[in-house]
Order: C-alpha cells, then sequence, then structure tokens
C-alpha cells in the first residue's frame, strides 16, 4: 500500500513537470505528454491531485481520441461528398476488445505513445490493462462483425456499422465452488473515453399500438408506445491510412415530457417513469432471457428497436447527400448486410418505412428491398434459427405483421405460378409456419425470400446449406447462395497482440506489408529449415507462454510450466462445440498417468490444458461441463504424482483481451466440433496465424485450414459431416457399441473422483440411444476412440 502511494506521488510529481498544452495532432513523445497533460487538468473525469494508472488511462485515450476525431472528421465530409455506394453491416453483436493499443498501432504511433507515457511516470501495457473490453458481444458472430469493421477501414470502404450500447453486456464469468456464476459486465461504470454521443442524431422508434386505414387504402402505424434512439459513435481507424468509419450503436431512452410530474408528486413513483424505465429494459443487456412471454418481447423489441434507428438513419443520409433523388437509386447508394437472423425485421420495416412514410406503392417498394438487403447465415442448428411466435408478433408489431403476410402471400402465388413441381415444397419454403399448435414467423426463410444474396461462412457450411438447409431456394434462385469464409484482422490477431512473432515475420520477409496482405507469409516458407529462425520463433513462442502463465496465476493462482505443451480450447460452451470430449480426454489421460510408474510418467508429454469460454445463464448442460473442469482442475492439479505432467485450467471470463493473451501462447489448440454443426469458427484462423497446430474434426473453416497448411500440420479425428446422420440413425437402432476407453472415462466421473456434484444429468446425455437429451445426438462417444488416437500423436510430435 505505502508503494502505490510512494508511486501515485512520484506519477503526479512527473505529471506536473509537463506543460499541459493542447496538441490534439502530436507526433512527438514530448508534444504527446504536454496533450495527457492537457487532458488531466482540461478534461477531468477525476480528483485533481490524482494521476494513478486509471486516470492515466482516460486521459490517454482522450489524447489518442483527439487524433481519431480529426481523421474521422475527414472521413465523414470525403464520403458525403464523393456520394459513394455505403455499406451498413447490421449485427446484434460487435465483439470489440479494447481500442488503446489497437488506435495507437493503427495510427502507427505506439513507439511515441510508449515515451510520452515514459516521461509521465507510466508504462503504456499497464496503462492498457486499465481498459475495460467493451461488453457488445459474445462469440464468433460478434467478433466476426468487429474484423470485418477494422478490415473495411483499412480497406478505404465506406462503411459504417450498427449494434446496440448494451450497458450491462451478456455477463462478466466468475467461478466459484458452484462453477458458473453471472454477474453484469461494468464496462460502462465510470463511462467509455471512445464513444461520442450525437445528441442531433434521435429516432423515434414505436412498439405495440394498431394500423390505421386512411381514406386513400393507405395504411399507417399509431398509437402504442414510442422510445427514442440516441446514437452514441465509436471510431474504427484503419491500419495506417486516414479512413476512419464509425460503429454507430443505438441506445434507448424516453423524454422529458414521458415522465408523468402529477404521478411522481402524488408519490407513484414507479408509474410516474413507467416509459423512462421500459427504455432502459432495451440496451441493458445483450440476449437476456426468454423463457417467459415478457423475456420474448423484450428481445424482438431490442431487435426492432437496431434494424429502425438503423434503417431511419440511412433514409435520412441518402436523403440528405442529394436533394431530390429519385427512390430508385436507393439500392445504388446503401447496401445492407444482415448479420445472422437478429436483424431480419429490417426487411418488412423497410417497406413500411418506403410505403407508409414515403408514400410508394408496394412494387417499388418492394424492388428496393430485396436490391437493398443481403443476409448471412450463421447456423444450421434448428434452434438457432429464429421463429418467432406469430402473436407475439402481432402483439409487437402489428403493420410488420401485416407486411410478412403479404410477402408471404406473393411468395407463394409466385412459386405456385412459375414452379408448380415445388408446390409440394411450399408448407417448408414458406415465411409463416401457420401450424395451429404454434404458428410462427421463420426468420430465416424471410431473409432467403427478401435478400438478393445469402451467404454462409465457409465453404462447407454453405455447401449444407445449398444441399440441405436451403436446398429448395436454390432450385429457384440457383445464383442467390454464395459461400463467404470467414477471415480475421491480421492488426489485432497478430501485429497488435503478438508483437515479438511480427517482429520476426518482419526480419525474414524484409517487409511489414503481410499486415495488410497476409499471401506474403508463403514467403517465410524458403525458410522454414533455417535453424536461426528457428531459434528466434521458439524464444519468441516462450516470451509467450510465459506472459500466459503470469496471466492464469494472477486469475486463478495456478502456477503452469512453460516447458509444458499449452493445450488451449477457448469458445462459447456448447454441446456441439465439444468441451466434453475435451474434458473426457484429460479425465482418461489423468487416469493413466495415475497408473504409470513414476519411471513411465517422465516418458509422457508434459501437457497443460486451458479451456475457458461462457455458458449461457440458462444452458444447464453447458454450466455442467463448466463445473466438470474446474472439479477436474481441483483434482488433477493438487496431485502430487500428477501435476508436474498434467495441469487443467478453466480460464475464466474469457474475452478478447483474454484471447490476445492465450493464442499467441498456444502451441495446440482444438477445435473439436461435431462435423457439419460449426458454421466456420473463426478462432482456429487466429490460432493457425500465431504458430499454433490444430486437433480438430473436418468442419467449418478447418477444412480450408488443413488445405492450406497442409495436412501433416493438423492432427484430424473423429466422423465427417456426410457420416453424422447415419451414424444417429445407427445410434437410435442402438448398434452402437461404445469404446472401452470412454466407459472408463465415464465411470471414473461417477465413481466420485471429483467430488460429490451429480454429474449423472451431463453423462446421460451420452447414454441411452434416443429421447430428449440422450442419445449422445454430439457423437462424442462415437469420436472418442479416433480422438484419443489423435492426442496420442499429438504427443509424439511434441516430443
Amino acid at each position: 500500500m505505502a508503494d502505490a502511494k510512494a508511486n501515485g506521488k512520484n506519477e503526479a510529481a512527473k505529471l506536473a513537470k509537463i506543460p499541459a498544452a493542447a496538441n490534439p495532432l502530436a507526433n512527438e513523445p514530448s508534444a504527446i505528454a504536454s496533450n495527457i497533460s492537457y487532458h488531466v487538468q482540461y478534461s477531468p473525469h477525476f480528483s485533481p491531485t490524482k494521476f494513478e494508472p486509471e486516470q492515466a488511462f482516460f486521459a490517454t485515450a482522450e489524447s489518442v481520441r483527439d487524433r481519431l476525431i480529426q481523421q474521422w472528421n475527414e472521413t465523414y465530409h470525403h464520403f458525403n461528398k464523393v456520394d459513394p455506394k455505403q455499406t451498413y453491416y447490421l449485427s446484434m453483436e460487435f465483439l470489440q476488445g479494447r481500442t488503446l493499443t489497437n488506435a495507437i498501432g493503427s495510427l502507427d504511433i505506439q513507439n511515441a505513445y510508449a515515451d510520452a507515457l515514459n516521461n509521465l511516470g507510466h508504462v503504456l501495457e499497464e496503462i492498457a490493462e486499465q481498459e475495460k473490453d467493451a461488453a457488445l458481444g459474445n462469440g464468433g458472430l460478434g467478433r466476426l462483425a468487429s474484423c470485418f469493421l477494422d478490415s473495411m477501414a483499412t480497406l478505404n470502404l465506406p462503411a459504417w456499422g450498427y449494434g446496440l450500447r448494451y450497458r450491462y453486456g451478456l455477463f462478466k464469468q466468475k467461478i466459484t465452488k458452484q462453477g458458473q456464476e453471472e454477474v453484469a459486465e461494468d464496462w460502462l461504470e465510470k463511462f467509455s473515453p471512445w464513444e461520442v454521443v450525437r445528441h442531433d442524431v434521435v429516432f423515434p422508434v414505436r412498439f405495440f399500438g394498431s394500423v390505421m386505414v386512411n381514406p386513400n387504402g393507405t395504411r399507417k402505424w399509431v398509437g402504442g408506445e414510442v422510445v427514442q434512439a440516441v446514437a452514441y459513435d465509436i471510431p474504427i481507424p484503419g491500419y495506417k491510412t486516414k479512413n476512419t468509419i464509425s460503429l454507430r450503436l443505438w441506445d434507448a431512452k424516453a423524454s422529458a415530457e414521458d415522465f408523468n410530474l402529477f404521478q411522481f408528486n402524488d408519490g407513484q413513483y414507479e408509474s410516474a417513469a413507467q416509459l423512462h424505465s421500459r427504455a432502459q429494459q432495451i440496451c441493458a443487456v445483450l440476449y437476456p432471457g426468454d423463457s417467459t412471454e415478457e423475456g420474448k418481447l423484450l428481445r424482438l423489441k431490442q431487435q426492432f428497436f437496431l434494424c429502425s434507428a438503423s434503417l431511419q438513419d440511412m433514409i435520412l443520409r441518402f436523403k440528405e447527400r442529394k436533394s431530390g433523388r429519385q427512390w430508385s437509386e436507393f439500392p445504388s447508394k446503401v447496401a445492407v448486410q444482415l448479420n445472422d437472423t437478429h436483424p431480419t425485421l429490417a426487411i418488412p420495416e423497410l417497406m413500411r418505412l418506403l410505403m407508409d412514410e414515403e408514400g410508394l406503392g408496394w412494387d417499388e417498394a418492394w424492388d428496393i428491398t430485396t436490391r437493398t438487403v443481403a443476409y448471412t447465415n450463421h447456423t444450421v442448428l434448428p434452434e438457432a434459427l429464429e421463429k418467432w411466435s406469430q402473436a407475439v408478433m402481432w402483439k409487437l408489431l402489428p403493420r410488420h405483421m401485416e407486411i410478412i403476410e403479404e410477402i408471404d402471400k406473393r411468395f407463394i402465388a409466385m412459386v405456385r405460378s412459375t414452379r408448380s413441381d415445388l408446390e409440394s415444397k411450399i408448407p417448408s419454403m414458406c415465411i409463416l409456419d401457420n401450424n395451429p399448435k404454434k404458428p410462427v414467423v421463420r426468420m430465416a426463410n424471410l431473409c432467403v425470400v427478401s435478400a438478393h444474396t445469402v451467404n454462409g461462412v465457409a465453404q462447407l457450411h454453405s455447401d449444407i446449406l445449398k444441399a440441405d438447409l436451403f436446398a429448395d431456394y436454390v432450385s429457384l434462385w440457383p445464383n442467390k447462395l454464395q459461400n463467404k469464409t470467414n477471415g480475421i484482422t491480421p492488426r489485432r490477431w497478430l501485429r497488435f497482440c503478438n508483437p515479438e512473432l511480427s517482429k520476426i515475420i518482419t526480419k525474414w520477409l524484409k517487409t511489414d506489408q503481410w499486415v495488410t496482405n497476409l499471401d506474403l507469409l508463403v514467403g517465410l516458407r524458403q525458410f522454414a529449415d533455417n535453424t536461426e529462425l528457428q531459434a528466434e520463433w521458439e524464444s519468441a513462442k516462450m516470451a509467450s507462454k510465459k506472459h500466459l502463465a503470469d496471466y492464469i496465476w494472477r486469475v486463478t493462482g495456478v502456477t503452469i510450466d512453460p516447458n509444458s505443451l499449452f493445450d488451449i480450447q477457448v469458445k462459447r460452451i456448447h454441446e456441439y462445440k465439444r468441451q466434453l470430449l475435451n474434458i473426457l480426454g484429460a479425465i482418461y489421460r489423468y487416469k493413466k498417468l495415475k497408473e504409470m510408474s513414476p519411471q513411465e510418467r517422465k516418458k509422457t508429454t508434459p501437457r497443460t490444458i486451458m479451456i475457458g469460454g461462457k455458458a449461457f445463464a440458462t444452458y444447464t448442460n453447458a454450466k455442467r461441463i463448466v463445473k466438470l473442469v474446474n472439479d477436474v482442475g481441483e483434482v488433477v492439479n493438487t496431485d502430487p504424482e500428477v501435476n508436474s505432467y498434467l495441469k487443467v485450467v478453466f480460464v475464466p471470463n474469457y474475452n478478447v483481451s483474454v484471447a490476445e493473451l492465450l493464442i499467441p501462447g498456444s502451441e495446440l489448440s482444438q477445435h473439436i466440433s461435431t462435423a457439419g454443426m460449426e458454421a466456420s469458427g473463426t478462432s482456429n484462423m487466429k490460432f493457425s496465424l500465431n504458430g499454433c497446430l490444430i486437433i480438430g474434426t473436418l468442419d467449418g473453416a478447418n477444412v480450408e485450414i488443413r488445405q492450406e497448411i497442409g495436412e501433416e500440420n493438423f492432427f484430424l479425428f473423429g466422423a465427417v459431416a456426410e457420416q453424422v446422420p447415419k451414424l444417429r440413425k445407427e445410434r437410435e437402432d442402438g448398434l452402437f457399441k461404445p469404446d472401452p476407453r470412454f466407459e472408463e472415462a465415464k465411470q471414473f466421473i461417477r465413481s466420485g473422483a471429483f467430488g460429490s456434484y451429480d454429474y449423472n444429468p451431463l453423462l446421460d446425455s451420452l447414454e441411452g440411444n434416443t429421447g430428449y437429451g440422450r442419445g449422445d445426438y454430439f457423437l462424442v462417444g462415437y469420436d472418442f476412440p479416433s480422438y484419443l488416437e489423435a492426442q496420442d500423436r499429438v504427443d509424439q510430435a511434441y516430443k
């Protein structure tokens, strides 16, 4: 404590010596230090006596933001003048990570900022650690959205992202004796220094109400409740370019006139601020629980709120950039990309705005909509393809349901008149499923019918969409379905998170152009056998492993050996991603180590298995898997016979910043989903880019990565996608014979070796042949023997 106080005084003394002078475009360390000092004094958020790391972070961020705002404004004016076609990326998630290191890296001023902070008594790395990850996403879908923004900015493209400003995110994960606990994210507890609220960009968004028919037959949505969407913009800089685009996040609020002063003064405090309270709920949490009707309404509100505010914004920009333009020009100026089915309501909302607000007829509005909107599909999992109750939709969005009914009616008529051979397929192809027991709106069908282009996110995934999920639409529109394999930004995922390796790559390629052109990495092949390169590569990997080992000790209290094989699986916890297969393999490994003599153990390959990821709050089996990993770690890591040869660590609260430590330090990474179920996966790309090998199935982007890196650098196991339906059928027919090693691992858990918690409900999912939550739907048992054999090959290769 005394040391911290002394440091604080020392930093404050150094700050006092630096003149506080506004210098928003500073490049030199001394001028940057003055600009930081200026923000400490004149953009204050803390008591004037303090200049500890947290205060230093906010002042540094505001100094960097000065520079970003200059480029941002220039970019805005440039595109306003040139009036290009602009891409608008609509996504419920953007998994941004921290901004500081990314921004100064992209602006190419990280060394100057490091020196400036040294002058002020601080270290850049420590200051960067003060930043909380923006809690705006959860999984690969959100990270893809953020990588797209970085890439579009770097390529100087006119593009914007649109999302929601979630105050509490999905959740912050805490690990206790009971397993995973969820607490609210606190990234906005103080404020975000990167966002700029645009008080002039406010749009009304309506819910509920009814449809009024005018005497001339036109329709108008009226009544209900109206909240205001307020824009918060975050600058997204391109790498070494002036282009700085926007991520526009909407927040919901009610206006002062919606506050009932009479009720408040009468002591009716809650009802006086009812609309304010309901508005605050809209952007409180990402993916609120939807087991109740209230939960379903809130999720639907979120989706519509994003779509309506964003489209109103696009339409206003289209009108303002050039007066008197024709609506027929709209698709040549506006491209709307729907990231999964969450923003599907953009389709009926664009129709409503064009018809009811702008006075267009159906045919013209439909032509514009279908030439403007494109759709990215992210899943073949039936439960993840959104289907909304028609009753909930009629209640919340009556006008949109009328429009969806009309789209469906016209689609069915078109199929009947042009493709009578598809008559029998209409019930599965149409948008409204009118099953009297559970009438729903099928959002994916609405997207495919309305979008000009539909894409999958890896070749295998797109092939499955064409051959299976959307096969009938392909026969109707042969060119509508495309593949766009996901990608990652090499800036965040190699250049900035792994500076040691980046320096080596640049040295041997004699250029840093690879940061924007990864094809150049092929140039390293000619040096692959060079012992000097290998030594440098190895020392960079060891530095990253030590860095990671320090982090693991800090957050879990577990010491791990950097000389052991670092084996990592980090992703959302889901049964199809098969963290259960991983931990069952670890359990089997532990059991075999226990059975060995001390001499035999010495011949094994020491391994540290790290697993991380969040289980959705209501997904019971996923939470049981988190608990099991922690319980196994508790036993293995404290077992003196074995813990020099095996450690099992659950890495808590996995997010972008944690990934930036784990990925550079990894040597083996597990991408072991049931074949045909992972749309793409992008962490597999990040691990590969950092010189890590993969153990995996032929699923998602694994297929293409294996082709790129060479089959000998990929530890393949498991059933292939074509076999999966047949294997499930054989299981149903009672033909599956489990491997004795699989039974042994399960029995070891049941024996109580890892504590008294009842894991039977989890293990029951692997038992039996049929029934809900039974019959090993994800083929853990079938793939277990080939998984163990692949892990044996890993051990041999590592030696």
